[in-house]
């Protein structure tokens, strides 16, 4: 019987399950979407049972759907959104909290308490990352000061902490395992990312009770099984990272200066920076890339909070599509984008600028303006966020680009991808496999099963869909000159001259 590796793909608006097959061939994928709760403005949330539910509903759907048997899997990887924060009673296995999802906003007063106390230093030193309300840790803080009947719980071990990984391994395993693995627990402000341990001096400035954490593991190795009565035998958990570290490797990007953009709800642009953290002087995150075998492989991260959400908004808030495909065939109705700007900052803008207060704009609207225009704009306004992020990477890195290679589901527009090559002056690789979030959770899962013997077979595996190669002209020039001159009067942080 041919073997398989289930790839969970823990989403942010949806839950997956992929089956791939020893080719990295997707042999069958299931999805269910979840609900998104607004509470309040700039807050969003999960419900926590609806995940689980969701995606166990895919990964029953995607065993029955390839016709395959339980057995027929050999190993299971899983991959998540990453900094969205769980909180969930050790004995009963409820959440005390609906989720806070890593867009959510609500602790921006959290973090600005602690750099006006001069703590930014100290954890940027520790994590790599900045003080910002995107990260884990003022997460914590927030649902345990809600009530103090909470904290004491969590200071007594009866509550647990995790990221979406550590709850669906709780949940597939009965509550016999809670882990997280290194690039998860390097996105939550508590983890030491030289020392690999969760540092008690963070924990302390944050009132993080250290009760509440998960084991931190590598992302390639037996963690577990899942329990018998899910699927009738024990599957082996061998492999897990937060989303974008999972795409970096599925993308095959292993030596230093590789590159990969997700297009995703945001854009999430990595480096590998290889076996020692490059710590940036242009705001990028330095972050955990993965670690195999006891070795740690390092990168830059900038983040772009809107991207396809951009689209969506164009279709559900002014309505001048209907579907978000038809995006790429309105913008391609105009030559250029007639002068407008779209500054995307719908929730804040993230690197290379981290400020929340920042709000979308468009500007340059003349009676002339129609909705190809904008169209076009919005989509020039995904590349040149993640041009801002790749010539900062550079400088941090010291190193040349050469190419930029792509994934996520706005990576199939082929106008945006040729407009992202003709920004950046850099050759734009699209993989056959865009499910290389999935991709890399399962790659994970089967070198530490032996499904896969090394990395270099995984890199024969990866293969080209399609290049971009740049054609810049004059309205490129004129695109980001305007882009520079608009986004500074914007933003309270201007970007750093090129």
């Amino acid at each position: 019987m041919e073997k398989y590796i289930l790839a969970i793909d823990a989403g942010t608006t949806s839950s997956r399950a992929i089956l791939f097959d020893h080719k990295g061939a997707t042999k069958s994928i299931a999805q269910h979407e979840f609900t998104q709760y607004f509470p309040k403005e700039s807050w969003v949330e999960h419900d926590g049972i609806e995940i689980w539910e969701t995606q166990l509903k895919a990964i029953y759907e995607v065993i029955e759907s390839a016709q395959i048997q339980p057995e027929q899997i050999h190993a299971m990887g899983i991959t998540n959104q990453r900094e969205t924060t769980l909180i969930w009673d050790r004995k009963t296995g409820k959440p005390v909290h609906k989720a806070i999802v890593w867009q959510d906003r609500r602790t921006s007063g959290i973090c600005d308490l602690l750099k006006n106390d001069g703590k930014e230093k100290q954890f940027y030193d520790k994590t790599g990352l900045l003080l910002d309300a995107y990260f884990s840790g003022t997460k914590i803080k927030w649902i345990l000061d809600q009530d103090p009947k909470l904290r004491a719980a969590a200071e007594r071990g009866e509550l647990a902490f995790g990221t979406v990984d550590s709850w669906l391994i709780w949940n597939l395993t009965k509550g016999n395992v809670h882990v997280t693995d290194v690039t998860n627990a390097s996105r939550t402000l508590l983890f030491n990312i030289h020392t690999l341990e969760w540092d008690d001096e963070l924990l302390a400035t944050l009132e993080v009770p250290k009760a509440l954490l998960p084991k931190v593991v590598s992302s390639s190795e037996k963690v577990g099984d899942v329990h018998t009565s899910w699927f009738g035998l024990p599957i082996p958990i061998a492999g897990i990272a937060g989303d974008q570290q999972a795409a970096l490797f599925g993308q095959m990007c292993i030596e230093p200066g590789d590159v990969k953009n997700t297009y995703g709800t945001g854009c999430f642009c990595i480096m590998n920076t290889g076996s020692k953290p490059v710590i940036s002087k242009n705001k990028m995150l330095t972050t955990i890339g993965y670690q195999i075998n006891g070795e740690v492989s390092y990168a830059l991260e900038g983040s772009v909070f809107i991207a396809g959400a951009v689209v969506q908004w164009l279709r559900d808030q002014l309505g001048i599509i209907t579907e978000a495909s038809e995006i790429e065939a309105l913008a391609e109705t105009v030559e250029n984008n007639g002068g407008i700007t779209f500054i995307p900052a719908l929730a804040g803008l993230g690197a290379p600028y981290w400020d929340s207060d920042a709000t979308g704009s468009i500007l340059g609207i003349t009676r002339g303006t129609n909705k190809g225009h904008i169209a076009r704009a919005a989509l020039e306004a995904i590349a040149l966020r993640v041009r801002e992020i790749v010539i900062e990477m550079q400088k941090d890195a010291q190193t040349t680009f050469k190419s930029l290679k792509v994934d996520g589901g706005a990576s199939n527009n082929n106008l945006l991808m040729q407009i992202q090559a003709d920004l950046l002056e850099a050759e734009v690789i699209r993989p056959q496999t865009t499910e290389t979030t999935a991709l890399g959770a399962a790659f994970f899962a089967g070198l530490a099963t032996g499904f896969w013997d090394s990395v270099e077979s995984l890199a024969n595996i990866w293969a080209v869909d399609r290049q971009f190669s740049p054609k810049p002209d004059a309205n490129t020039e004129k695109t980001i000159a305007l882009w520079k001159k608009r986004i500074g009067k914007l933003s309270n942080h201007n970007a750093s001259n090129e």
